[in-house]
């Protein structure tokens, strides 16, 4: 069961990594971020209204606490989205998805001035190397040099950064409901902030186009699949296991960048996205953090493993 649940996460985080490219392909098609962000969205929430209806237990409706929490990471995977998509769309799929990558930085930060961890110097030093790899990356100390713009990269970065909000709304807010209840209030703040922000008649008109079979694509691997995998997936799966298999998803992102948009990185580029990934990840599975704080872009610890339970009955 073990070995079927690191699968489960496996496809989930493969499913998160095609979601980028896909986004990609509608943005290269005319399609504008905050829209493409906002389907990806409606139908996320549809698969977990169904989720909730199906099983009710626990929710934890009745908890102001939980309703605010909910609102904060709502906000927080708004920006995520909305942020993740402009970086794809100024620069590349494989940038974007590493910089996103980087939300456990600001994490770790947030921890360091919350006093949930206390700093040391590998752990500064950690997060310099991934500083350094953003800095190969982006490739910033070069004018003009063509790849990624300031917009995309700053846009990635607030990627991170955004996500780093729905790990800490979403962390409190499972102390007191359900997964399901707290990805419902969460995609409902969602969905309405990225329709008061998108352009609506491009909004209205998706389903007068040949993009709308791409674009329920997108919302279901994005946002409705990949929660239900990943979260039967993560009941026997363990938090380091996770946050190793998480770099599926950046890698994904990548090769789907390449092979199917034909995107390309120089040399120092690579060494940037390698520095990026395997300084993340290694942060990720040896802090000592409690492990909801310490998350992927993955939700892989964010309190859902202990509500599992709520889930599996």
């Amino acid at each position: 069961m073990a070995r079927m649940s690191t699968v489960f996460v496996v496809l989930a985080a493969l499913c998160w990594g095609l979601s980028g490219g896909i986004g990609g392909i509608l943005m290269a098609d005319g399609w504008n971020p905050l829209v493409v962000s906002f389907f990806r969205g409606v139908i996320g929430l549809l698969f977990v209204l169904a989720w909730l209806a199906l099983r009710p237990r626990g929710s934890g409706l009745a908890s102001g606490r939980m309703w605010f929490w909910s609102a904060i990471a709502g906000i927080g995977v708004a920006g995520n989205f909305a942020f993740y998509f402009l970086s794809i769309s100024e620069g590349s799929v494989a940038v974007a998805a590493t910089l996103m990558y980087s939300a456990p930085v600001f994490v770790y930060l947030v921890s360091f001035t919350l006093k949930l961890e206390s700093p040391t110097p590998l752990k500064w030093a950690a997060i310099a190397m991934v500083m350094v790899g953003i800095v190969l990356l982006t490739r910033i100390y070069e004018t003009g040099s063509g790849g990624v713009t300031l917009i995309g990269a700053v846009a990635g970065l607030l990627a991170g950064l955004s996500y780093a909000v729905f790990i800490f709304g979403f962390k409190y807010a499972a102390q007191h409901g359900s997964p399901q209840s707290i990805l419902v209030i969460s995609y409902v703040v969602l969905v309405t902030i990225l329709f008061v922000l998108s352009d609506t008649n491009q909004a209205f008109a998706v389903f007068n186009t040949p993009s709308w079979p791409l674009i329920i694509v997108l919302g279901v691997f994005g946002a409705g699949l990949s929660f239900i995998l990943y979260i039967i997936g993560l009941k026997h799966t363990a938090p380091a296991v996770a946050s190793i298999v998480a770099m599926v998803e950046p890698v994904t992102a990548s090769l789907f960048g390449f092979v199917v948009l034909d995107e390309s990185l120089v040399v120092v580029q690579i060494i940037g996205m390698g520095l990026i990934l395997v300084t993340v990840t290694a942060l990720s599975v040896f802090s000592k953090v409690p492990a909801e704080l310490v998350a992927t872009t993955l939700p892989a610890e964010l309190g859902i493993k202990e509500q599992v339970s709520h889930v599996s009955h």
